[in-house]
């Protein structure tokens, strides 16, 4: 009789999972299928191998046939990352309520048998959700149920605006206070990154400070793409406000709003303000910044953009990220495949100039081969490279391959929590 065990059954989504089957025939093809809606879509993936000579199926050991399935190597969660939607256009990985479980049917038919099991993943676990909007913030602070004072992280998004919910509960449910802080795209903010005042953000954390007293007085910036640009910027512009910094396919450049941007003002309008001053940015008085790249590719993939902006040496210079103003420890994450900008690369200047620091702090930089930019959640299906952006509506490309963003987000998402353990646990300075 086939027995299906998946091991855990019910779990935090970046918890990883054995999968193995046992009682089919020796020798005998073996499918297995997985199905899990996702706000509102169905994704599926499938895997079809060939039972051992004990009977038995082990996904995290044997390798399925490649032209029967969906990905093509030995990975217990290989059904989960290689998910595709039946609706072509969908991207949404998570359900709407961060409280709502992703849960996944897995089916095996060998020879006339039969058999299914379930797989569930929970985002938010044992946190409580609270909105804010309050003193000019405007977000949504996620705290563990227990009540004594955590070391808090702020979870900045990227070019599509809006709250990071998911990965703010994330946080929350490894035991910190995280605030989703929304800066445009949200009640009582513009619809568009443009001329983004940074005051916003020290009001933010000073409201943070206050609201939860963290441990130690830890305020940690977790941020991506762009928020991981304005992660760097932040803890460079108030180094005594921001205790770490986690940047997840960052910059190491001040850029113009691009696909952000107020249609009005054009994708080369400012982002940054600080005093009511704009910012210096890569495209500012660049003399080789072109978007003829960009535009003529579909789906657009924005890297090669900046390329052409990064060959002139004194527009780099005038729009660095002076990330040597950093005081505490830096955690940078990042894919040699970025189709949104070259991260790698922009890490590798970070972690030079960051060495330069009078005072050394922790610098780590995790860097993986052919992963794209899209690398923040650890199993999650990786297989939609291509996405519309919500704000410019281009049809535009992350780059990299599914395995290895996966790979990217299994190993940069253990990375984080080592990291936040490692320089959370003692007063920094």
């Amino acid at each position: 009789m086939l027995n299906l065990v998946v091991t855990p059954e019910d779990a935090g989504i970046d918890v990883p999972r054995q999968i193995s089957l046992r009682g089919a025939v020796p020798g005998e093809k073996v499918a297995i299928s997985a199905s899990t809606v996702r706000s509102g879509v169905r994704w599926t993936s499938y895997a079809e191998f060939m039972a051992d000579d004990r009977g038995m199926v082990e996904l995290a050991k044997q390798v399925p046939d490649a032209e029967a399935s969906t990905y093509d190597m030995a990975d217990a969660m290989g059904l989960i990352w290689s998910q595709l939607p039946q609706v072509e256009s969908a991207r949404e990985v998570f359900n709407q309520s961060v409280f709502d479980p992703l849960v996944t049917t897995i089916g095996v038919r060998s020879g006339v048998n039969s058999v299914s099991a379930t797989l569930v993943q929970r985002i938010a676990v044992e946190v409580k959700r609270i909105e804010v909007e309050e003193d000019g913030v405007y977000g949504v602070l996620f705290l563990p149920d227990d009540p004594t004072p955590k070391p808090a992280v702020i979870v900045l998004g990227g070019s599509e605006g809006g709250l990071q919910e998911h990965q703010a509960a994330l946080y929350a449910s490894h035991g910190y206070a995280a605030l989703a802080l929304g800066y445009f795209r949200v009640p009582g903010r513009s619809d568009y990154i443009s001329y983004t005042d940074l005051e916003y953000f020290t009001q933010a954390m000073a409201w943070l400070r206050q609201r939860v007293q963290p441990a130690h007085d830890f305020v940690a910036i977790s941020g991506f793409s762009r928020g991981a640009e304005l992660a760097l910027l932040l803890a460079a512009t108030y180094p005594n406000a921001v205790s770490a910094v986690i940047a997840f396919a960052p910059s190491a450049f001040v850029h113009s709003s691009q696909n952000a941007a107020d249609p009005e003002m054009g994708r080369e309008a400012p982002t940054w303000l600080v005093d009511g001053e704009p910012l210096c940015h890569l495209w500012q008085n660049n003399r080789h910044a072109s978007w003829e790249a960009f535009d003529s590719s579909v789906p657009h993939r924005h890297e090669l953009a900046i390329q052409t902006a990064l060959q002139d040496i004194a527009a780099m210079d005038a729009a660095r990220i002076p990330v040597e103003r950093i005081k505490g420890p830096v955690l940078l994450l990042s894919g040699t495949d970025d189709g949104v900008w070259p991260a790698s690369r922009f890490c590798k200047m970070v972690v030079d100039r960051l060495a330069s620091r009078s005072t050394p702090s922790l610098v780590q930089w995790v860097n993986t081969p052919h992963a794209g930019h899209a690398i923040r959640f650890p199993y999650v299906p990786t297989s939609q490279a291509t996405y519309l952006h919500p704000v410019s509506r281009l049809l535009c490309t992350t780059g990299g391959q599914p395995y290895a963003d996966a790979q990217a987000g299994r190993e940069s998402w253990k990375a984080v929590l080592q990291f936040l353990r490692t320089v959370s646990a003692k007063p920094q300075g």
